[in-house]
């Protein structure tokens, strides 16, 4: 049977005063699956990635990454896992080749093999020919490709990103999201050979495949469906995802928006 890359269950967090940011949150993001994680603005999809990373601890639940509880044993959860944060963290004063040798080294990768790493996934991700400038000179859209890249140096098995085409333009959006498909196409595995999983964060409809993506429908910090997204479409009783997200993310009792979370997981 084959392990989750990530599990949440049960997973519960409250913010001082009270305020339930998440609850009962519940999906799993398979090897080799683009899911996305969609929901409007303050839904709980930064919560959910900052409990997902280790960077919180949940009020009640889990998070495993390959079998591995993030609170138990984040050593090896976050050596499964690379991540895109929402905010930038490249140093722009350094070059892209410059970044991306500091972050291996971080990871004890020796310097010949990271050259050679670095190589394949500036190539990978049509970056090769700015691995020698600045990072403050190149454009949105190339800046997030470098922080992927560094992401894929250590070859995780999932890839998270947060809000990742957030200041990009269109074609840049584009180019960035079909690079990130790629990759659960099969351009990419991990060190334990499993295609790579990715949790994309998004409150954009049209950053999801209807055909192929899954997705998991975040609103007011519960879960409201995930699964296939033309699962999630019909057992919501609408043609299109959109036409689901807006249904899904409606005020309506809580009984109603269950019984759809379950129908369509």
């Amino acid at each position: 049977m084959t392990v989750p890359a990530l599990e949440a269950a049960g997973l519960r967090h409250s913010y001082g005063g009270g305020r339930m940011a998440l609850e009962d949150a519940a999906f799993t993001v398979m090897p080799g699956h683009f899911t996305c994680l969609l929901g409007p603005n303050g839904a709980g999809k930064s919560t959910l990635f900052a409990l997902a990373t280790g960077l919180l601890r949940p009020t009640a639940g889990h998070v495993r990454i390959h079998g591995h509880d993030i609170a138990l044993e984040p050593g090896k959860a976050l050596a499964r896992m690379g991540v895109v944060f929402q905010q930038p963290t490249l140093d722009l004063d350094l070059t892209v080749m410059q970044n991306l040798r500091y972050f291996a080294a971080l990871h004890g990768i020796g310097r010949r093999e990271a050259n050679r790493r670095i190589e394949a996934e500036l190539v990978r991700l049509s970056l090769y020919e700015r691995a020698g400038e600045k990072v403050r000179a190149l454009n949105g859209g190339h800046r997030r490709r470098a922080e992927i890249a560094r992401a894929l140096l250590h070859r995780p098995s999932l890839l998270l990103l947060d809000e990742p085409t957030v200041g990009l333009d269109i074609p840049a959006r584009r180019t960035l999201i079909r690079h990130v498909h790629a990759l659960c196409a099969g351009d990419g595995t991990g060190d334990d050979g499993d295609r790579i999983a990715v949790l994309w964060a998004t409150h954009l409809i049209d950053e999801i495949d209807p055909a192929t993506d899954h997705v998991v429908v975040l609103h007011r910090g519960r879960v409201r469906a995930s699964g296939a997204a033309p699962a999630v479409s019909a057992a919501a009783g609408c043609a299109t995802v959109a036409e689901a997200f807006d249904r899904l993310t409606a005020t309506r009792p809580a009984k109603e928006s269950s019984s759809i979370g379950e129908a369509a997981a």
